[in-house]
């Protein structure tokens, strides 16, 4: 491990020199990413340092122990034992942080809220959901901005799309995707009858565009009129993406923008997801898939989780979590609820490589 980590704080050193050359300052692409790295890497380069201290601690201590008195042979076992604790705590948050993490788990993302079924109270409920993601969002320090929406007609949105930006927001939010259930008396209920409506959620990874591969000679790119929210400037000018990929056949819409060089943004995320999926899916056994299907897949199909609110109760039907903080929960703490989906796939990685037991 320690050759390992000697190589992290090789990097770092050459990382704090180029973020210092005036050159990559001002090229802001360039000294993102590579402050990006800087920052991930921060904190393996100080366990570092602290590990190489108590083993040079560690040293003297043993030294210690070959003098002739009793007592002063005594004070360095106590320690020795207290460095080997320490020793050994350091070494458990390291190996954490060098175990290898998915590479998607780093970007960013467009996140899109659906009012499904249930009318007026589902899109209330997909304004709540809103809310509480965007409550989440603020705590967790990330950048959001809100690309396109649609309102609902008493009330939240029958649509909504945000980018959002931060550290390891995919790797937070990918296990969001999927349909939202919520169960509680309406504000349309005049009888105090508890409805259930749904709402989706859909959360894509904004690759960089040199992580994009595709050949644009595959791909037809056409543009139209937009139609819906935003007024004359949609109908005369048209910022409507739509792209083909001609190899596959997948095709994909973007109108999310006013602007086409956003949309053609968009489009081409989408697009690249879509041929991601259609790729793993042809590699990937059935037994993997149906894994893999438990936490995280993406499918805006399948219900994920139901929040009932006469018995303040959320339910994660992936992993059968339920937890009876619903009023904190809609509030935007979801720590809880996305730490236990994460170890919910871990443990099924270990199972489906074999590592178990």
């Amino acid at each position: 491990m320690l050759e390992k980590l000697e190589t992290f704080r090789n990097r770092f050193a050459v990382l704090e020199e180029k973020l210092s050359d005036p050159e990559v300052v001002a090229d802001q692409k360039k000294f993102a990413k590579l402050h990006k790295e800087y920052k991930k890497i921060t904190p393996i380069v100080k366990g570092f340092k602290d590990l190489s201290a108590i083993l040079d601690q560690l040293g003297q201590a043993r030294e210690m122990l070959r003098e002739k008195d009793e007592e002063i042979r005594e004070m360095a076992r106590m320690e020795i034992s207290e460095l080997e604790e320490k020793k050994n705590e350091i070494e458990s948050h390291l190996k954490k942080l060098l175990t290898p993490k998915d590479p998607e788990d780093e970007l960013d993302i467009l996140f899109e809220i659906r009012s499904g079924t249930g009318g007026d109270e589902a899109a209330i409920f997909a304004g709540d959901l809103y809310r509480m993601y965007t409550a989440f969002f603020d705590d967790m320090g990330w950048k959001y901005e809100i690309l396109s929406f649609s309102e609902g007609s008493v009330g939240g949105y029958s649509r909504i799309v945000l980018e959002v930006k931060g550290e390891d927001v995919y790797g937070h939010l990918k296990y969001e995707s999927g349909t939202h259930r919520v169960q509680r008396v309406p504000k349309t209920e005049s009888q105090g009858r508890v409805h259930t409506s749904a709402a989706t959620v859909a959360v894509l990874p904004i690759y960089e565009e040199d992580e994009i591969d595709l050949n644009k000679e595959d791909i037809r790119t056409d543009t139209f009129r937009s139609s819906g929210a935003g007024g004359q400037h949609v109908n005369k000018t048209e910022s409507g993406v739509r792209m083909t990929h001609l190899p596959t056949g997948i095709s994909v819409e973007c109108t999310d923008s006013r602007s086409q060089i956003k949309n053609r943004e968009i489009a081409m995320q989408r697009l690249f997801q879509k041929i991601q999926i259609l790729q793993r899916e042809k590699e990937q056994s059935s037994l993997a898939q149906k894994r893999r299907g438990l936490v995280g897949t993406g499918d805006r199909s399948g219900k994920i989780r139901t929040y009932n609110f006469p018995q303040n109760r959320m339910t994660d039907h992936r992993i059968n979590l339920t937890l009876y903080n619903l009023d904190q929960i809609i509030s935007g703490k979801l720590v809880d609820v996305i730490d236990a989906l994460k170890i919910a796939e871990n443990a099924e990685r270990v199972e489906s490589s074999g590592m178990k037991n």
